[in-house]
């Protein structure tokens, strides 16, 4: 019978079943009444708030803040509706469970795919309605009250913006719900989506008040894709059989340790046979990872020396037979050619991978390698600055770059392709492994690479950086 729903096409069936869950989202007061109430109130808020933020700012001569501060509040209008209906989508599977509705709706012959985004669109129809509807209300009273009439193109790019918002928050926490087996579970878990959101929409407003609108169409598509990937997710680690068997969440450490652990060694009976497996079999796994790795370093040292185009700095700080002159000082003030020296240079190494690691944990990895690429761009952006004044950039980069480069490069790219597995573990977790398993076997592919080959390639690479480049730079840039 199973065979028989999946003929029938996933998209008709989920359709299907979202019409079922919003008719009974609509019959049920307790959630439609504090959702529109809220929404239609929080707009109302909004007007009286642009209202006197104009006329305040209009008073003391400053009328573009009020120009800036009613698109934004147009956004936030979006946004809070999405904030408050997120329960549905939280208790999409977790309560069902909860209320023993889910084993009848899971023991159908549905398909887990149909299922699931039948679910997702259910919980993302009325977070949608209720923020179109807020933008609505307060388009209305904005108008009625100033007179103020949006931009159609500034229209269209906050509706996208509030649609892409919704859709990343719903899919998160739908996956968040077939995750766990509590609607309080759910409720706590969620907070790793709304505080991300709300910095995302802190930044967006910075955006608006300067003015750079185009910015914000590379959040949208990013806010798509992202959608996209959790969606994915969602689908890979749905399985019905797993959710109906599934009872509460306890956290068994010593079996958390022991897949660690078993994945760390990977049956190594040796240092050697541990390295051995390590290049043989850990390094192979993460090739994807690395190619994508090398790719976004490399892109930022372009876009650094794209941005020496348009920041230029002043020739004097760039000329070359200049710095040479003053290097020798300077590199006894920053304690280069010390041990000293040495720690200082490892440990901020360390604790930027460290970082990476951590923000790639809760990111699929795109915050690690952004931090990454700052590094790279920062370089490429000087050595862009040196060609502009007609020097030659690769005299830049052998004097003051490439000897530890040469260590520090291959770091950097091991390091961002194993935090990348590692964000990515979530997404295609393998047949009969739970999501948990998966994290674990990734943190300890991320812990075999960082512990056997970057902190090594970084002491070395510090050590170059501290007692050889100096010399290299000083024998180059100075001649002496």
């Amino acid at each position: 019978m199973r065979q028989q729903a999946a003929s029938q096409g996933l998209f008709p069936i989920a359709f299907h079943i979202a019409g079922r869950e919003i008719r009974d989202q609509l019959r049920d007061w307790r959630i439609l009444t504090p959702i529109v109430a809220l929404t239609l109130f929080f707009p109302v808020l909004m007007n009286f708030t642009a209202r006197e933020a104009v006329n305040f700012v209009t008073r003391y001569g400053a009328p573009i803040v009020g120009d800036r501060l009613i698109p934004f509040l147009l956004m936030v209008v979006g946004f809070f509706p999405i904030s408050i209906s997120l329960v549905i989508a939280l208790e999409s599977f977790a309560g069902e469970r909860e209320r023993q509705s889910l084993e009848p709706l899971l023991a159908t012959p549905l398909t887990d795919a149909q299922l699931y985004l039948g679910k997702l669109l259910a919980s993302l129809a009325s977070p949608l309605a209720a923020a179109y509807l807020g933008i609505f209300v307060y388009l209305i009273g904005v108008t009625v009250a100033i007179g103020w009439r949006p931009p159609a193109l500034l229209l269209i790019q906050v509706l996208l913006l509030t649609t892409a918002q919704a859709v990343v928050m719903v899919c998160g926490a739908v996956v968040i719900s077939s995750q766990t087996t509590s609607v309080r579970a759910a409720n706590l878990l969620a907070s790793f989506i709304i505080i991300p959101v709300s910095q995302l929409v802190i930044g967006e407003s910075l955006i608006m008040f300067w003015g750079r609108y185009t910015i914000l169409w590379w959040i949208v598509i990013a806010l798509f894709l992202i959608a996209l990937v959790l969606s994915r997710m969602g689908l890979h680690l749905f399985n019905r059989e797993e959710l109906l068997g599934r009872e509460i969440d306890v956290v068994d450490l010593r079996w958390g340790w022991h897949v660690f652990a078993g994945a760390f060694v990977d049956d190594a009976m040796s240092v050697t046979d541990w390295y051995r497996g390590l290049i043989t079999v850990t390094i192979p796994k993460l090739w994807s990872s690395l190619a994508m790795t090398s790719v976004v370093l490399l892109a930022g040292f372009f876009i650094g020396d794209g941005l020496s185009n348009r920041f230029a700095l002043p020739a004097d700080w760039v000329n070359l037979d200049r710095l040479g002159g003053g290097l020798g000082d300077a590199f006894s003030q920053l304690g280069l050619m010390t041990t000293r020296g040495w720690w200082w240079v490892v440990w901020n190494n360390i604790r930027a991978v460290g970082l990476a690691a951590f923000l790639g944990m809760f990111s699929f990895g795109v915050l690690a390698l952004v931090l990454l690429m700052v590094p790279f761009g920062m370089i490429g952006y000087f050595a862009g600055n040196v060609a502009l004044t007609g020097q030659n950039p690769l005299r830049f980069l052998v004097a003051l770059v490439l000897p530890h480069a040469m260590l520090e490069v291959p770091a950097a790219v091991l390091a961002g392709a194993a935090i990348l597995q590692l964000g990515l573990a979530a997404i295609s977790p393998p047949e009969g492994a739970s999501l948990g398993e998966r994290w674990l076997k990734a943190a300890a592919g991320w812990a075999r690479v960082s512990l056997g080959l970057v902190l090594p390639l970084l002491l070395l690479a510090g050590a170059v950086e501290v007692f050889v480049t100096p010399r290299v730079a000083l024998l180059l840039l100075s001649g002496s």
